[in-house]
């Protein structure tokens, strides 16, 4: 099987679809944070119980947001060694994520874990096996994103960095299972603004150019014997879909469509002569098809759901064929055409009943799984399934220290924005409180083109451990709604999309559960730009907003973009703005440049290396603020990009959230120990 999505092992509640501009920063802050967020925040109150449940204690920051002591398990292609990530200080450095690795005996750990890799600086974030014998995984330098592809032996523990250079941004496009010593990546070292393929020899690290960017692609494809066959282009507001027989053929183009209309590689077929494409041709909703490339027009539809887009598609190599799709409801779900995958999902989730199931990671074989089971109040618990003994064998429970009963449960919710949309969104309640007049945080998603979903959050978790219930909420251009749906955001940056988020806060206040004096918004990337907008242009509505790694002004953030985004900026400038055509309109829903409206309590959070959002985002906010004398908590990483990676600046930062939202929104406070 294929797995087109990757999962994190602590959080499993990020947007399941991402585009250029999402964000996903849930991931794994010091002590001395937790106690300056203790003696900051308002004594707490007595601990009253709602129906039999007393309020939980107030866990630790560190308890939610530490690396997970030993979690992402892969399995090498025989199935014999078993991968894993711990976090490590490697010669006195602070601790960070490296890889492990670890015989197995069936299903059974054997003999002493070896670690692979030495980073210091930042954690490894992906990590795969090439056969079983090298690890490969990309890093990064200080969150700049000019992510390297970097091969590990196994056997001897040689370290090489396979895409060398400054600035230079790789990714692996495919391990080639079939051949033992290649790998095809792309990066963009020839030019800045787009990406070729090269093919990788992993024992001299020589590279050979597989396909040459003549300037307007921005993605490649394989077919499964490793042949890039398919390339997309992006020329202005048209997205192409090219195609050629061979690898000593021309691409030609096959499907051009407006990029309003949606076509996605999912996998070839069997016989690598038809594709399978993610589509929305004809259609609102996205569809599994297929296509012959000869009669490109023609699709075939093999799955479309009535009410939402298809998620993704499970390839499997052995079984050669798509064994089943995935989309997203309130929940996740499947829609299988393999009886024996089926079978196989049935017996795993008939042993961990009423938890959430995935399959991270496989053998060749296809007979040996890990399977991460999880829920809304835990991340779960990670095992080992062996298909032929039919035995399910823990590896590790991810986050032990905090009991799932302890935690929230989180809801899936609906409401009406003001011109007749249904927006989805998720709900948590804090444990033993009333659900009225309770203080509250919005919390908008980053994207904007991305989605909420339900499963563990340890954001939300923490916020609501700390008193506040948390809507999340699917605005309009969230994916996974329909083309309709997401085209309603067009150009409605810090208008009806901002509407959505305040119909959110309404619906909250008017059924009772918001103390509509207490409510916060916070959010990253887009949903930075959203509590910037919220209190600018909304500023009765809350009472306190943290900004993280958030766009200020639609003007400077257009013109700091990194090189390899200008292909898609025609495209993005029609969906959020034109700086000549649209200038009144990006003006006037620029928060920075309104900052003279704001009167909500803000704190800001920015990484100094973000590509995306650059730090003079966050810098002329705050500057606009300071010099009307307002006091504006300003917290900048210089070692983070966008979002905060490294454990100890995720401590400062959530510690310091804590005292700031406690300050102004004076939630009823656990006990603490």
């Amino acid at each position: 099987m294929r797995f087109m999505r990757r999962f994190s092992d602590l959080t499993l509640s990020v947007a399941l679809v991402a585009s250029a501009f999402g964000v996903s920063l849930l991931l794994p802050l010091p002590a001395k944070a937790q106690a300056a967020a203790a003696a900051q925040a308002p004594a707490p109150t007595s601990a009253p119980t709602r129906g039999n449940q007393a309020i939980p204690k107030a866990y630790p920051i560190r308890d939610f947001f530490a690396n997970p002591e030993r979690a992402y398990f892969r399995l090498s292609a025989d199935g014999k060694t078993l991968g894993f990530m711990q976090p490590v200080s490697v010669e006195g450095a602070p601790r960070r994520l490296n890889v492990f690795v670890q015989p197995l005996r069936g299903s059974r750990l054997v003999g002493e874990p070896r670690r692979l890799t030495a980073e210091t600086a930042r954690d490894i974030t992906i990590y795969s096996w090439k056969g079983s014998d090298r690890i490969l995984y990309t890093k990064d330098f200080g969150g700049d994103e000019n992510d390297h592809v970097v091969a590990v032996d196994v056997a001897t523990g040689q370290v090489t960095d396979l895409t060398p250079g400054d600035k230079v941004r790789a990714s692996l496009l495919d391990e080639l299972p079939g051949d033992p010593h290649h790998i095809l990546v792309t990066h963009n070292r020839r030019n800045a603004e787009v990406f070729d393929v090269y093919r990788i020899d992993l024992r001299t690290g020589r590279e050979t150019m597989v396909a040459r960017n003549p300037g307007d692609i921005v993605g490649w494809a394989t077919d499964h014997a490793g042949r890039v066959r398919v390339a997309f282009s992006s020329e202005g507001l048209n997205s192409i879909v090219l195609y050629r027989a061979d690898e000593k053929s021309e691409f030609k183009p096959i499907i051009t469509t407006d990029y309003r209309t949606e076509v996605e590689m999912a996998a070839f077929t069997a016989d690598n002569r038809r594709l399978y494409l993610v589509s929305n041709r004809g259609r609102d909703k996205k569809a599994l098809v297929t296509v012959d490339p000869a009669r490109p027009d023609v699709e075939t539809v093999v799955f479309v759901h009535p009410e939402v887009d298809l998620g993704g598609a499970t390839w499997s190599r052995l079984r050669r064929k798509i064994t089943e799709v995935n989309f997203v409801t309130d929940r996740q779900q499947r829609r299988f055409f393999d009886p024996a995958v089926q079978r196989l999902y049935q017996r795993i989730e008939a042993r961990v009943p009423g938890m959430e199931v995935l399959l991270q990671s496989l053998n060749k074989a296809e007979n040996k799984f890990i399977v991460a089971a999880f829920s809304d109040r835990t991340p779960g618990t990670r095992y080992i399934y062996d298909a032929k003994a039919d035995s399910l064998s823990v590896l590790a429970e991810i986050n032990p220290k905090i009991p799932a009963a302890d935690m929230a449960p989180t809801k899936a919710i609906s409401y009406q924005s003001r011109d007749g949309l249904t927006i989805h969104g998720y709900l948590t309640l804090p444990v033993g409180r009333e659900p009225k007049d309770l203080p509250c945080i919005v919390n908008p998603h980053g994207g904007p083109w991305a989605r909420d979903t339900w499963g563990y959050n340890p954001e939300v978790q923490f916020l609501a451990n700390r008193g506040y219930c948390v809507l999340q909420m699917n605005f309009r251009g969230s994916t996974g709604y329909g083309r309709k749906f997401w085209e309603a955001s067009f150009g409605q940056w810090g208008l009806a999309m901002q509407d959505d988020i305040t119909d959110g806060v309404q619906w909250l206040t008017a059924q009772g559960i918001a103390d509509a004096k207490r409510v916060g918004i916070y959010g990253a990337s887009y949903g930075g730009y959203a509590t910037l907008a919220g209190v600018a242009f909304t500023p009765e509505l809350y009472a306190a907003a943290v900004n993280y790694v958030g766009v200020s002004n639609l003007f400077t953030f257009m013109n700091t973009i990194p090189p390899y985004w200008k292909p898609f900026l025609p495209k993005f400038q029609d969906m959020v703005g034109h700086p000549e055509r649209d200038k009144e309109r990006l003006a006037r829903t620029s928060p920075a440049l309104h900052a003279e409206r704001i009167k909500t309590p803000l704190m800001v959070v920015q990484g100094a290396r973000d590509p995306r959002v650059n730090k003079a985002e966050s810098d002329q906010m705050v500057e606009a603020l300071k010099k009307r004398g307002v006091d504006v908590p300003y917290i900048v990483k210089d070692n983070e990009g966008h979002g905060f990676r490294n454990e100890e600046n995720q401590y400062e930062f959530y510690g310091a959230m804590e005292a700031f939202l406690g300050k102004h929104l004076k939630p009823q406070l656990p006990p603490r120990d």
